[in-house]
């Protein structure tokens, strides 16, 4: 890549990328365990990064809300503290950048020496499952490849992992599934089998048609719960050879692989009923304590009304189906309404890739 032809148009050009909210459809969380999963992305919610060349310094710019470091008091740092947590999308944006810049020294992809700032924006609601860290590393992470022009020589398969390196930086505890659908886009159908994971060190990814998808609703909390710590005594017995965890997880895997089927046949009978299994399956791993009270209603609330639901990830929103059409999405919204939860109708991301992007792509993911 010519240093000076590079350099001239960056410096020129404001680049800007979304990376969008992520819904497990099935499968999860089997992505951590060499499983497979159904993923689709969101227009509902997304995440923003923007990339301003700079004839200065490098600035990863702060948030003025969810980088808040300047309080009218000890009382409003206190609240934003419980309310909030203590990490904003700051640490997201260096992580990526570390992680970025690393591997392509360790590939020999050539980087200008032009200089930028990034900043970013999300609606994306905190601690419900939706993958809101994943998809501001995601979006920028996007803007770096068009900045360095180096989109042509990081392969699609590769990205998500590389995204999931950044989070790793940071202690976030997570499998490849939802940068996947966030790098893809769409529809995506993922098969973390081992031995390509072993070869390659990325699964088999399918996109699908989103015309497949029946309506889906997106039901969340408001006052969020952890995403981040209800992996961790599963993945132990995990790794210890409990029976029934590597069973039950070889279930969870499988009904992804019936899912896509169900999909393909618009036989969404089946696919609800898959919904039911993966949640109760996810349930029987945990326990009630683990997935926590609230996490439990939202499930429960979609039920009642003879809906199919579960968590979208690790709890704080669920995906809710409503078989019997429009008069039960009505019974749900109130139902929902009642029970002090918001739902809003899924509104489904086409594909993310780029003509550039697709030609990366291995003959296994084409």
């Amino acid at each position: 890549m010519g240093e000076s032809g590079s350099s001239s148009r960056s410096l020129e050009t404001v680049i800007e990328h979304k990376a969008y909210a992520r819904i497990g459809l099935l499968g999860n969380p089997s992505d951590v365990y060499n499983g497979r999963t159904i993923s689709l992305n969101i227009e509902n919610f997304w995440a923003y990064v923007r990339l301003e060349p700079s004839s200065s310094d490098l600035v990863i710019v702060p948030h003025p809300t969810h980088d808040l470091v300047q309080f009218t008091s000890l009382s409003h740092l206190v609240n934003r503290l419980e309310n909030e947590g203590y990490y904003g999308g700051v640490r997201l944006l260096m992580a990526t950048c570390k992680v970025f810049k690393n591997y392509c020294k360790e590939q020999g992809i050539h980087l200008h020496e032009d200089n930028f700032s990034l900043s970013y924006e999300t609606n994306i609601p905190r601690q419900t499952g939706l993958s809101g860290s994943s998809a501001i590393v995601c979006a920028a992470f996007n803007c770096l490849l068009d900045f360095y022009d180096v989109r042509d020589k990081i392969a699609v398969e590769i990205r998500p992992q590389l995204i999931l390196n950044a989070e790793k930086e940071l202690g976030i505890v997570a499998g490849l599934q939802d940068r996947v659908a966030q790098v893809y886009g769409g529809l995506v159908y993922m098969d973390f089998d081992k031995e390509s994971m072993n070869k390659h060190g990325y699964g088999k990814y399918t996109q699908l048609d989103t015309s497949l998808l029946p309506p889906l609703h997106l039901i969340y909390a408001e006052n969020p719960s952890d995403s981040g710590k209800v992996h961790s005594t599963v993945r132990q017995r995990w790794l210890d050879g409990d029976k029934f965890i590597i069973s039950s997880i070889e279930e969870v895997a499988n009904l992804a692989l019936a899912g896509k089927t169900a999909l393909l046949e618009k036989d969404y009978a089946k696919l609800a009923t898959l919904m039911n299994q993966n949640f109760d399956l996810r349930r029987r791993m945990f326990g009630d304590a683990a997935l926590g009270a609230l996490n439990i209603e939202m499930v429960e609330v979609a039920r009642r009304v003879g809906a199919a639901s579960k968590f979208t990830g690790s709890g704080g929103a669920v995906v809710a189906f409503c078989p019997d059409g429009p008069s039960q999405v009505q019974l749900l919204e109130d139902a929902c309404k009642k029970g002090g939860f918001s739902i809003v109708p899924v509104k489904v991301v086409p594909s993310r890739l780029t003509e550039i992007d697709i030609r990366t792509l291995s003959s296994n993911n084409a």
